[in-house]
């Protein structure tokens, strides 16, 4: 065939570019124009209704002079911390001891997962009963004897972040050991026989053979993991609802609270408006890194 004959570069594939259309114009509208309209009204001082009557930066200094945001940035930091290595580490082990080819291993696997069906206001309240000094983990301790257990983490303002972290980590870490294992499951037999007839101890094959075949899981599991932490809301107003005080307070409930509660507008688009930018300065040099300079080396 002639290259006259030859269709053009736009009309290949048209089905699918056409069916493309409608999500390709959802993006562009309510993700795209949405985050622009936050960002342009987070420099107003829109209270209960959004108006164009421009102050500058004056939201974003008062945003970071606030102590309630400073707290729920250093929330943020911790649980994302902890949510991040622990998820992971939990998840790749227990994929590694269920990829042993356990007996019952469908029935492990089910329990491991089950949290995740629950939503997060019923995972919130669930662990606010156990954590409860009352009539929870301390109370049943106590009752068995030991009389000077303590173990009240939403009840005190300096690690009721951790008391938080639990009941995530506790919903969550089963789809990561899912992931994890399918990844597992795509190793080649031959990669561990190798292993196994070179005498490689099973740890080093997992550390320097196996995790570096499983990088694209791992880059998934970052994404949902992350994707988590920036918008963690209910499990905290499930839980603690910001207190004791605001000790227990995240960014998403800071822009909620304000934008529907206090009415303030203006500082609530400010708000989003750098969560947005912290998931920016995360995202763009990964990206670099993935599909520009790293491939160019």
């Amino acid at each position: 065939m002639s290259n006259s004959e030859r269709p053009s570069q736009i009309f290949r594939n048209l089905n699918a570019k056409i069916a493309s259309i409608p999500m390709i114009l959802t993006a562009l509208v309510v993700f795209v124009g949405g985050t622009a309209w936050t960002v342009l009204y987070s420099f107003t001082n829109s209270k209960l209704l959004p108006r164009l009557n421009f102050v500058g930066l004056d939201q974003y200094h008062r945003l970071w002079s606030t102590s309630r945001w400073l707290v729920s940035i250093e929330n943020l930091l911790i649980y994302g911390a902890i949510s991040l290595v622990f998820s992971l580490v939990i998840g790749f082990l227990l994929a590694a001891l269920l990829d042993q080819k356990i007996r019952f291993e469908d029935t492990f696997r089910t329990i491991f997962l089950y949290p995740f069906a629950l939503s997060f206001i019923v995972t919130g309240l669930v662990w606010q009963w156990l954590l409860n000094p009352d009539f929870g983990v301390q109370r049943v301790v106590r009752d068995l004897g030991w009389t000077s257990f303590s173990f009240d983490p939403l009840y005190n303002s300096s690690i009721v972040i951790y008391g938080i972290s639990i009941a995530a980590l506790w919903q969550g870490t089963g789809l990561i050991m899912c992931l994890m294992l399918a990844g597992l499951r795509g190793i080649d037999e031959d990669i561990w026989k190798a292993a196994r007839v070179d005498g490689i101890p099973m740890w080093k094959t997992y550390l320097f053979i196996v995790i570096p075949m499983m990088r694209p899981v791992f880059i998934t599991t970052l994404v949902i993991i992350a994707a988590g932490i920036v918008k963690v809301y209910d499990l905290v107003v499930a839980q603690t609802s910001g207190g004791p005080g605001i000790a227990s307070e995240v960014p998403a409930k800071y822009v909620y609270d304000y934008m529907f509660f206090a009415q303030n507008l203006g500082q609530g688009f400010a708000a989003s408006t750098m969560m947005l930018l912290s998931v920016v300065v995360v995202i763009v040099p990964w990206a670099y890194l993935e599909f520009g300079g790293g491939k160019r080396g």
